[in-house]
């Protein structure tokens, strides 16, 4: 199973895919790595990130989309566009769930990597998404929240 973690922040969607099989998981080469969307108040750019975001799904063959959650409200509110962002990744026919940034702590804590970020080869700005993927993919296998 394949699971895209997703954090949003202003006008980004970024983005990493981790797979998950026979006990091994992986992280598979990918052509993108985030999604920068200026100017949300155009429909014509909501819909090209949603086909843009829709095809790379399909071409790595994604099973599930984890977004970390934002609050709605207060200091630590997300962007208006990071809420449309998301509204247009719910709009796939993909199953997406939203994922707190505690349960997200939570599973690394009690599932910890057996290797350091860096050695993943990823980029440093991934690493929440990668950690949204990976706890959803620990909280699937041990059916803990």
């Amino acid at each position: 199973m394949r699971v895209c973690g997703v954090e949003l922040k202003g006008g980004e969607a970024i983005i990493c895919i981790v797979g998950h099989d026979n006990d091994v998981f992986d992280i598979p080469e990918c052509r993108q790595r985030l999604f920068a969307v200026s100017h949300s108040a155009g429909t014509d750019t909501i819909r090209a990130f949603h086909a843009a975001f829709v095809q790379l799904m399909g071409d790595y063959k994604v099973d599930e989309i984890a977004i970390i959650e934002r609050d709605q409200k207060g200091k630590w509110a997300g962007s208006a566009t990071s809420f449309k962002l998301e509204a247009a990744i719910q709009l796939t026919t993909i199953p997406v769930s939203l994922i707190s940034s505690s349960t997200i702590k939570e599973q690394i804590k009690r599932n910890r990597l057996s290797v350091d970020f860096e050695s993943l080869e990823l980029k440093k700005f991934q690493k929440s998404a990668f950690e949204a993927s990976y706890a959803y993919h620990n909280r699937r296998i041990f059916g803990s929240e």
